[in-house]
Formats: C-alpha cells, structure tokens, sequence
C-alpha cells in the first residue's frame, strides 16, 4: 500500500503542471495542490478566458436577465390618413391614389410635410398636454426604470420630456401608398391609442387652420383691392366734377355735337339764301328786298362762325375742354371697371372660404392593439449576443496584430 502510494506521488510530482508543489494531502500523502486540481483548472479557464467572459457571456447574461424579466411589454397603436385637396388632380400609380384620383381630390404632399414638422415638434407636446395627460402617461409606474420618464437619464423637464417624445412617436410616408403613417408606443393599449388619437385631432385643426389663415389672406387682399378701387373711383369722379364747376360745362361730348347741329343748320340756311340771293339778282336785279336778303345772309354768316369758334379755334373752346374731360372720364370708366373686377374677386375669395380647401382623410383609425409589440426579447438578446462576440472578436485580433508586431524582447 505505501508502495502504491509513493509510486502516485512520483507521478504527480512529475507532472508538468505540479511537479514544483510540496504541502502533502493528509489523508493520502499527496500534496493539498492535487487534491484540488480541478477547482485550480477551472480557476485557470476563467481566468484565461476573463476578457471573452467580461466582454459577451456578461452583456449577454444582463441582456437576458434585463429583457427575459425586467423590460416592460409596449404597445404601438397606428393610424395612417392622407391629405387631399378638392378639384386637383395628380398622376398617381398605387391603388389608393387611383381611389383618390377617381373621387376627384388628390392627396396634398406638401400639407402632409407640414402635418409631419408638426407632429415632430414641440408645439404637438405642448398642444398634446393641453388635451391630455401626457406627463403621468410618460411616467407610468408600471414600466421598467429604462422605459419610463424621466428614467435614469432625463430630468424633468420639458426638453427631456420632449427627447422621451421623440422616442415613442414616429411619422413616416409610405411611399407605395403615399400615405402618411403615424405609430404611437406607451407601456398601455389605452395609453397608445389615446396618443395616437390626440395627436390625429391636433393634425386635422392643423390643416383647417392652415385653411383659414390662407382664406383669411385671400379675402383681406380682395378687399383691400376693392377698398383701393373705390378710393379710385370716388377720386376720379370728385376730380371730373370740379372740372364740371370750373369749366361751365356738363358734358363737352354732348355741347359740341349740339353746337355743331345748329352750324350745319345755320350752313343748309344760308347755303338755300345764297340760292335765292342768286336767282333774284340775275331774274329781277333791281328788287327790293336784295340788300335785306344780303344783310340776312351775312348775318347768318356771323352766327356760324360764332358757333365754329365756341367750337374750335381758342383756348375756351369744347374741343380744347374735351380733351381734358375725355381724359377724366377714362379714368372714372376704368376706376369702375376696376371695382367691378375687384368685387368679383372678393365674392369668389368669399365663396371659396366657405369650402375646406385641404383637409385630413383618416384610412385607417388608431387601434388599440391586445399584443404588445415591443421589446422582442429574443431578437434583443441575440442582436447583443451577437454584437459582443463581433467587438470580442475585433479586439482580439487588435491584440493579436498588435503581438505579432511587437519586438521579441
């Protein structure tokens, strides 16, 4: 027996890993470093292998731990609507533009990209908390430390608050459709479809007050333009009738063409004495009543120019006060002419504010989901399982590279 025994203590002092070991078991005689040969072994592997065991068994230890019984189930409620505008038609190609083409309204792409700057922005939270309770939404106790507000790293504050927004509200357009895709996450199914629907009314008053305030600018300017042509109107008659005052005369037009009636009359008259004054003088040249047939003649004569020089031919005349009166009577004619375009344009202004020129077409109502959508436990763990063993092994071959390169020494 103690020769059994002396030839395994020969065998284990020549082993390589313990041949330098002298403490002896009590029991056995062996030496205590043995007898704990595998406790020391498995001790070796973890220590050899510590950086593969820090850097991916652990993260994937926590990462199993923190989603397999930690992390809070999330719901996501999602709508999806468009935006469409009256008697304007756009080439479409998906199914539900050719629904919205053969309805005669198309979808308005650039009111979408405001409704979309809309929902992202501060102004929705702040208008959203007007309606609803978003802070204890946000800060519901039921959800884990790292899916609650504030958590571990925001304050409370509004732009923490508003960085916590951001997270759980998204706005896409889905480009086979070209519809305008809104998710809302929350740790309820309530929870998510009351935002989700909150935030669908502040984007429908978006819209009709965009509607508004262009109709409202629409119907300022046209009645600006109508004020502006009445001034002009009432200017140009106010100018016409002082004209009136200082020249003695209504209307030129009317005055010349009476004027030029009696001088073709008084023409014809004397034209038919100038005849008779001829016949008398060569038939009975000694009868008296040629000097009065004379005098008469020349006397008409006098009234023809008279009324030919209140025509024409000085400074006073109509035709000179014409020209001035035909210029002011253009004026009022055109100021008139304008007022009645402005009016019309201001009726039309009027008539299309009382239709809705864009509005918000909800296809698909915000549901209030049963399963939750988030997190997906597994995928999680293994997108870390997987990202921990590629940066183990990226720094392992830093290492490495580093080693082979490195001197002798």
């Amino acid at each position: 027996m103690w020769a059994g025994a002396n030839l395994n203590k020969q065998a284990v002092c020549q082993s390589p890993d313990l041949q330098d070991l002298e403490i002896m078991h009590p029991s056995t005689d062996m030496p205590v470093e043995a007898a704990d040969a595998p406790t020391n072994g498995f001790v070796r592997t973890l220590r050899r292998r510590r950086w593969f065991i820090l850097f991916v068994i652990v993260p994937v230890i926590l990462a199993t731990i923190y989603y397999g019984f930690i992390a809070s189930d999330v719901y996501q409620s999602e709508s999806r609507f468009v935006i469409k505008a009256p008697s304007q038609k756009q080439a479409q190609t998906s199914t539900i533009a050719n629904i919205i083409q053969s309805t005669g309204v198309s979808s308005g792409q650039d009111q979408a990209k405001e409704v979309m700057d809309y929902i992202n922005s501060r102004d929705a939270l702040t208008d959203l908390s007007k309606k609803i309770d978003v802070r204890s939404i946000f800060s519901n106790p039921d959800a884990d430390i790292f899916s609650r507000y504030p958590g571990l790293f925001l304050d409370d504050s509004f732009e923490d608050m508003y960085k916590y927004y951001k997270k759980i509200v998204d706005v896409s357009v889905d480009h086979d459709s070209n519809l305008t895709v809104l998710r809302v996450k929350s740790i309820t199914s309530k929870d998510a479809h009351d935002l989700n629907a909150g935030l669908l009314a502040l984007s429908e008053n978006l819209v009709n007050r965009l509607n508004g305030r262009s109709q409202s600018k629409a119907i300022a300017e046209a009645e600006n333009r109508v004020q502006n042509a009445q001034i002009r109107l009432r200017n140009a008659r106010l100018r016409l009738r002082e004209y009136r005052n200082s020249s003695d005369v209504m209307d030129p037009t009317i005055e010349a063409t009476g004027v030029l009636e009696i001088s073709n009359k008084l023409v014809s008259e004397q034209a038919a004495l100038r005849a008779q004054l001829a016949t008398m003088q060569r038939i009975t040249p000694e009868n008296p009543t040629i000097p009065a047939l004379q005098s008469r003649i020349n006397a008409i004569g006098g009234q023809i120019a008279a009324q030919n020089s209140r025509a024409v031919g000085t400074g006073d005349g109509l035709a000179s006060k014409l020209t001035q009166y035909e210029n002011l009577q253009v004026e009022q004619e055109f100021s008139t002419q304008m007022l009645t375009m402005a009016s019309a344009t201001l009726e039309q202004a009027r008539s299309e504010a009382l239709k809705q020129q864009y509005y918000l077409e909800t296809i698909v109502e915000p549901n209030k989901p049963d399963v939750p959508a988030y997190p997906k436990r597994l995928q999680n763990i293994l997108v870390v399982a997987a990202g921990a063993f590629v940066l183990y092994l990226i720094g392992w071959m830093l290492i490495v590279g580093i080693l082979e390169h490195s001197p002798e020494d």
